[in-house]
């Protein structure tokens, strides 16, 4: 038996956590979604499904199915929903959760129905456009023609179905939209208003047309952020079946946490956003730079600071490793004892700062999720550079002294970078057990460091091209992780973690 409307009433009769009630399949479409990934049904519709069975948003979601890649007839197959699966950790205890998401009332596909797309401009009930085309869907593609059916670009569709709700409404203030992108870069909801205008000037758009999208709609910066890992292991995925009594093809898993954070000061926006009521996980603030810093630096950077001494480890997955006494109280003291002091301040509140790290190290001993350090790993350097290097030099900013977990994660990065050239384009590192492929832009770079000196700790920490300023300039640093690097070659990742107090040169 598949999921469709028609099994609702025996789940219901069966007494299934989550099932929607048949009212919420007649609520009107409110929002306009650009993407079906998993993200998007993991976090924006599910606060809007939440919201509608507590009666606060009453709306529902038409999706526009962009790429050309699969088809809607899953979606048609199901009605529209999906199950999603809530499993993890929340404040030390096991969340088991499943949802029937009905949020979703048509999903479209921009090549094949784009007069029905653009036939919701003149719903006087849509209120909001949501998208996520990942990262490069928000760029200017210049030749784009708003005339096209469909125009090319995310930007493209955007303004040409914004066109056709001016046209609709005559371009009264009161028919404009809330748009809120949710790709993974800082300022989306600026740079897409920016493109979506510079696009509209190529396309000798009225200059009314390009006032009203300037002061009738309201482009709101995001940041969301839900571990979605998608689909279910075939195992799990039977039993889940097994035990909801039905087969669905589009069900998904998340962790717990969950957060979107929406920038706006318009009162009118935050009225039309009444979903936020139904979850404390959706924020609207004037300013999200707080929610990024946190992100980025606690979540985002103390992995950073800790995959290659999680690979050198031997750990494979973030879970494995946080069942490691040692290592789960490495990364706990790295982000409560040195990145929450570096980062706390006038935007970052100390308590939210280590109540985040709180949140954050339930997560990483989330059961149900395997996140491979591998993967993390892809871009290290990059990554070291953007999210950890200013912690860095905030810390020594506030405490004048070398933080010691810092130094063995920039120890490990350094030996997790050492390698032998397999081919003209192939690095690959080594421990213990197994041979490991460097995906860094910057591979070739370190493995020249290595061949010139061991080990190249005060060349690599004054080369300005990686990091953008002499690290080897911060007092103690070098020696600090001169240290523990030569202890990682010659006791190994896990014996260092072990004796990590031990080993801390005295600041």
């Amino acid at each position: 038996m598949q999921l469709s409307n028609k099994v609702l009433p025996s789940l219901r009769a069966s007494g299934k956590q989550g099932v929607p009630p048949e009212e919420l399949f007649s609520l009107p479409e409110k929002v306009l979604q650009f993407g079906t990934g998993v993200l998007l049904r993991g976090l924006p519709d599910y606060f809007i499904d939440k919201a509608n069975k507590q009666g606060l948003f009453n709306g529902r979601i038409v999706v526009v199915k962009s790429t050309s890649q699969g088809g809607t007839d899953a979606f048609a197959r199901q009605d529209n929903l999906y199950t999603l699966c809530i499993k993890g950790i929340d404040k030390g205890h096991k969340v088991d959760e499943t949802v029937v998401n009905s949020a979703i009332s048509r999903v479209l596909s921009a090549t094949d129905d784009w007069q029905a797309i653009l036939a919701c401009a003149a719903n006087p009930q849509l209120q909001v456009i949501v998208s996520n085309t990942t990262e490069v869907g928000i760029a200017l593609v210049k030749d784009d023609k708003v005339t096209s059916a469909p125009p090319s670009s995310f930007p493209g569709k955007l303004l040409a179905f914004l066109l056709e709700r001016y046209r609709k409404f005559n371009g009264i203030k009161e028919s404009g939209l809330v748009i809120i992108p949710t790709e993974l870069i800082p300022g989306n909801g600026t740079k897409l208003k920016g493109i979506v205008l510079e696009l509209a000037r190529l396309n000798n758009l009225p200059e009314a047309f390009i006032e009203w999208i300037t002061a009738a709609n309201d482009f709101c910066n995001s940041l969301v952020d839900r571990i979605v890992p998608g689909k279910l292991s075939a195992a799990d995925a039977a039993a889940m079946q097994e035990r909801q009594g039905y087969t669905d093809d589009l069900m998904i898993m998340s962790e717990v946490y969950r957060l979107w954070a929406i920038e706006t000061s318009d009162e009118r926006t935050r009225a039309i956003l009444s979903f936020r009521e139904a979850d404390d996980g959706v924020v609207l603030s004037p300013q999200i730079d707080k929610f990024r810093e946190l992100k980025l630096r606690l979540l985002n950077g103390s992995h950073t600071f800790t995959c290659g001494l999680a690979v050198l480890a031997g750990f494979t997955t973030v879970k494995e490793a946080m069942d490691n006494p040692s290592f789960s109280a490495f990364i706990t003291q790295l982000m409560l004892d040195e990145i929450v002091p570096a980062i706390s301040g006038d935007i970052v509140p100390v308590e939210e700062a280590r109540q985040f790290a709180a949140a954050v190290l339930d997560r990483y001993r989330n059961p149900f999720i395997e996140h491979h350090w591998l993967s993390i790993s892809l871009q290290y350097t990059s990554k070291m550079k953007m999210r950890n290097v200013p912690v860095l030099q905030w810390y020594y900013e506030k405490k004048g002294h070398v933080p010691q977990h810092m130094a063995l994660g920039l120890a490990a990065w350094l030996l997790f970078m050492r390698s032998a050239k397999k081919d003209a384009a192939t690095y690959a590192g080594k421990t213990a057990e197994k041979e490991y492929v460097i995906n860094d832009d910057y591979a070739a770079h370190l493995y020249e460091f290595w061949t010139i000196a061991q080990p190249p700790v005060q060349q690599v920490l004054q080369d300005e091209t990686l990091w953008g300023v002499n690290l080897d300039a911060l007092p103690g640093l070098t020696e600090a992780v001169t240290l523990q690097l030569g202890l990682l070659e010659k006791q190994g990742a896990a014996a260092v973690l072990k004796n990590f107090e031990s080993q801390k040169i005295v600041s």
